[in-house]
């Protein structure tokens, strides 16, 4: 039964971690990103900024599993990606765009975020304690 609930607790937060990482393209789209200075400084801001909540929060909650729980939390967050996208473009622009329209850069968006999540979970694994 406790495993249960620590699997339900982690998909909760693996799915609220992929849902902050929606600042990023929500930055965009606003434009809130160009208080930055320019899109490519403000995205990586904003990557940094994102990283470290996540790190944060696996860390504080001090998860036994932060480096799978991250790749998941990028891995969401790369289908949350897409799913906007595909939700937005239209409303935006008059037409499909992004991912959808080149379905090889689902692939390419979902392995960035997966290695993205790698990354994070790595570090808030050495702020645990724990062996790489």
């Amino acid at each position: 039964m406790l495993n249960r609930e620590v699997q339900k607790t982690d998909l909760s937060l693996i799915l609220v971690l992929g849902a902050i990482a929606l600042i990023r393209p929500l930055s965009k789209i606003t434009g809130i990103i160009d208080i930055f200075g320019n899109r490519a400084r403000g995205s990586l801001l904003i990557t940094l900024i994102v990283s470290a909540i996540w790190i944060f929060i696996v860390v504080k909650n001090k998860f036994e599993n932060p480096v799978s729980t991250l790749v998941y939390a990028g891995l969401s967050y790369g289908v949350f990606s897409i799913i906007l996208s595909g939700i937005l473009f239209p409303i935006l622009t008059g037409r499909l765009q992004g991912p959808l329209v080149f379905p090889p850069a689902i692939f390419i968006i979902l392995i960035l975020n997966i290695i993205w999540g790698f990354i994070t979970g790595v570090i808030a694994k050495l702020f645990l304690g724990n062996r790489i």
